[in-house]
């Protein structure tokens, strides 16, 4: 488990959902969340993973009193967490977290049966896995479109906390749509999440998936009341990706950047604060194609607010590739609705990745272009162009302190703008390099001398 340290305090109204009752009298009060639980338990799991670590120690001292070196020593860790059965046929939603590189993934039913798990897919940007035992006619949970989940509804958290078997926990849905600088987007609840929640289940009184449970603010490791967990409907689309067998979750392309319409920005242009102005906008990008250009403020995506850029994402994400989706927008002044298509991030131009070689500070570099299918992967701005290094190697481009995410600007005075210009660059600098890169909006620049 996870603690988050900072989050954007964006909180927005859902769609309305079915009709909510509240408690009016003492017998109602007294009902138990038993006859959810007895649907919802059995569809979430323990997940225990099994990582073997292997260490060598060359110890001279050794080697000198014994005549050979100490060989490599290896040893296992376990960790655990949860999962959520969605199919009948074996499929398991958890977090990427959870399995993050553990050779062996065991999952184990409420009923005490064990099967060994493959791993089909993982989105570690929304810190989801989907995982595939063989087995049929297992207990699932449905999914709830977790749009239609309310600020104060009532839900339960399922899960294996602490190791000490399953356990449950209520709360309520204490915000919708809350976000992080990073672009993910969470259901934040008070039911009490701790260490092996992770991956559980947060349902609501139907007994539906509304979330997967990830994350929690606390200082202290253990459950401060402050929980978050991924929206069903983005679990959903990563569940319909594997099943697919696509390597990666099939997501919608913005192509655009913007920031949220502050008090300051609104009092500027005489609106209400309210909104996303976009600001870069891709040539290629669906909202583009569909009208939209820079300046324009977009407030709704299907009929839902838009507060930052986070949730333009998620709003637009919840969409299936080849439909459209209308988007509220505002230009100066007046509102416009407009459909705009949800298109997968083209590979334009091609990635083309290369290692350098040769005899250069960069030998060992693998680099690329950026194109709209890397950016939105790696979570690069939309509109950002030229090449990028991915790995850095073992060669003299790790000893001269390049590193993954660096952009590659000039080299002796040679604009870079593909992984073409690269190596005749290198090769007419004459053995006298003159380096400058974008680390992270920093000009670094370097020079070398062979």
């Amino acid at each position: 488990m996870r603690a988050l340290i900072f989050f954007c305090t964006t909180v927005l109204a859902a769609a309305p959902a079915a009709a909510q009752q509240v408690p009016s009298s003492q017998t109602e009060i007294s009902l138990s969340f038993a006859p959810v639980v007895k649907r919802a338990a059995p569809a979430v799991v323990n997940i225990y993973t099994r990582t073997r670590m292997v260490r060598r120690f060359d110890d001279p001292v050794f080697e000198m009193l014994f005549g050979r070196r100490l060989g490599p020593r290896s040893r296992d860790e376990t960790s655990l967490g949860s999962g959520v059965i969605v199919r009948e046929d074996g499929i398991v939603v958890t977090n990427s977290h959870v399995v993050e590189g553990a050779d062996e993934i065991t999952v184990s039913l409420n009923d005490r049966r064990e099967f060994q798990a493959e791993l089909l897919l993982t989105d570690e940007r929304n810190d989801l896995a989907i995982l595939k035992v063989e087995a049929s006619g297992l207990p699932t949970l449905d999914f709830r479109d977790s749009d239609t989940v309310e600020v104060g509804d009532l839900v339960l958290a399922i899960g294996n906390p602490f190791g000490v078997g399953q356990t449950v926990t209520s709360g309520i849905v204490s915000a919708q749509t809350r976000t992080t600088p990073e672009g993910q987007v969470f259901i934040q609840t008070d039911a009490a999440i701790n260490p092996g929640n992770s991956g559980g289940a947060l349902v609501d009184m139907r007994g539906e998936l509304v979330g997967i449970n990830t994350q929690i603010l606390s200082r202290s490791g253990g459950s401060n009341g402050i929980g978050f967990a991924i929206p069903a409907n983005l679990a959903r689309r990563a569940v319909d990706s594997a099943a697919s067998g696509a390597e990666r979750v099939a997501q919608p392309w913005i192509g655009a950047d913007g920031q949220p319409v502050t008090q300051e920005i609104a009092e500027s242009l005489g609106i209400r604060p309210d909104g996303v102005i976009l600001e870069d906008i891709h040539p290629l990008s669906p909202l583009a194609k569909a009208g939209l250009t820079t300046g324009d403020i977009v407030l709704e995506v299907g009929g839902l607010p838009v507060r930052d850029m986070a949730t333009l994402g998620f709003r637009l994400g919840n969409g299936r590739l080849g439909e459209s989706i209308s988007v509220g927008y505002l230009r100066w002044g007046s509102r416009y609705d407009t459909e705009v298509a949800l298109i997968a991030a083209p590979e334009d131009p091609p990635r083309d990745l290369s290692e350098i070689d040769g005899s250069n500070p960069l030998r060992g570099a693998l680099i690329a272009n950026i194109n709209p299918a890397l950016a939105q992967e790696i979570g690069l701005e939309s509109a950002l162009e030229g090449v990028i290094v991915m790995e850095v190697g073992r060669g003299p481009a790790r000893r001269f302190g390049l590193r993954p995410g660096d952009r590659i600007l000039s080299i002796s005075g040679y604009e870079i703008e593909r992984v073409d210009d690269v190596a005749p660059a290198l090769d007419a600098a004459n053995r006298s390099w003159r380096i400058a890169i974008d680390r992270r909006g920093r000009i670094l620049r370097f020079a070398v001398d062979g």
